[in-house]
């Protein structure tokens, strides 16, 4: 991937674009038969709720959806009355929650020198927090995700510390804790291993799940996350260390080197992680869980345009992997 440039590239993605409508369609009831849970984040395409969702069950054919933001606001803002109009969207198009992406542990761990990823801004429409808020932000994520029918609340652990070592057994019980609580109520706790955050890498995640030994504890694994921080061999040697029976989630997007040498998004069928070869290796798990594109991506002209080229790119990986 180094020696493409930037023009090459941008060019290649407008001819993926021009040719999502050429690719071999699936209806509901293919995708249906996936043994995963075939779904988008909603907020990649819209903030319009019942455009999101006319744009997943219609034209993507899917049956699942994951909430992180709609209308301006994360899913934790949303009021009762939104709520219940979310609720009636999803009724409206058949479609099912895979978990609550919140933004719980994104934030600063309190007497730790102020992380250099800190960055109010990225919580995807989210005021900044403190750490003595997420108490508050956990018991609102499991609320809500028993509202909308799914058992999984999706966490972080924390802006990423230049030397976390002094905190890191601190961190653990912390998260280990709020696993516990979440258990209580039947929900299972899923740390994203995210490129800003104290666990980024595939190896980062395989040593937080051995040291929070909870039932209730899982990773929702995100490859391009891990290039992201530096780890090019993402999948598959970096995904060989993880203890496979806790993966429970997958975000699905990809990422390059650009022609100056830097890490960038990219759709789902350009770069690092080859996703056909990944699918292969979810499904000869066992896996039944959530593949949930993230597009990240913005090279089209706007956010769903970008999410059809990766939606496009996506679909024919799970073809090329035997999964549809």
């Amino acid at each position: 991937m180094e020696g493409n440039t930037r023009r090459s590239f941008l060019a290649s993605a407008g001819m993926a674009a021009a040719a999502c409508s050429a690719l071999p369609l699936f209806s509901s009831a293919e995708l249906s038969k996936s043994p995963f849970r075939i779904s988008v984040i909603n907020d990649e395409i819209s903030q319009d709720f019942d455009h999101v969702c006319y744009v997943v069950s219609h034209d993507f054919g899917l049956n699942w959806v994951e909430l992180r933001s709609m209308w301006g606001k994360t899913t934790g803002a949303l009021t009762a009355a939104e709520i219940d109009e979310a609720l009636k969207i999803l009724a409206k198009y058949n479609l099912q929650v895979t978990d609550i992406a919140s933004p719980l542990f994104k934030t600063d761990w309190p007497g730790a020198p102020k992380s250099k990823e800190s960055s109010p801004g990225d919580l995807h429409g989210a005021a900044e927090v403190t750490f003595k808020q997420q108490d508050e932000i956990l018991e609102r994520a499991i609320a809500l995700a028993k509202q909308f029918k799914t058992d999984k609340v999706r966490c972080f652990d924390f802006w990423r510390i230049e030397d976390v070592a002094p905190y890191r057994a601190a961190i653990d019980e912390k998260l280990r804790s709020a696993a516990e609580v979440a258990g209580k109520e039947g929900i299972l706790l899923v740390l994203e291993n995210e490129f800003a955050c104290n666990t980024a890498t595939g190896r980062e995640a395989a040593r937080t799940l051995n040291a929070v030994q909870s039932p209730h504890f899982v990773l929702n694994w995100d490859p391009a996350n891990a290039v992201m921080r530096g780890e090019l061999d993402a999948f598959p040697a970096a995904w060989d260390t993880l203890p496979k029976h806790r993966v429970h989630h997958c975000h699905c997007k990809n990422a390059i080197k650009g022609a100056e040498g830097k890490i960038e998004w990219a759709p789902v069928d350009k770069g690092f992680i080859d996703w056909a070869a990944q699918f292969r290796a979810l499904k000869e798990l066992g896996y039944h869980d959530a593949v949930s594109l993230e597009t990240h991506w913005h090279g089209a002209a706007t956010s769903e345009e970008s999410t059809r080229v990766s939606w496009a790119g996506m679909k024919q990986a799970l073809k090329d992997s035997g999964t549809l």
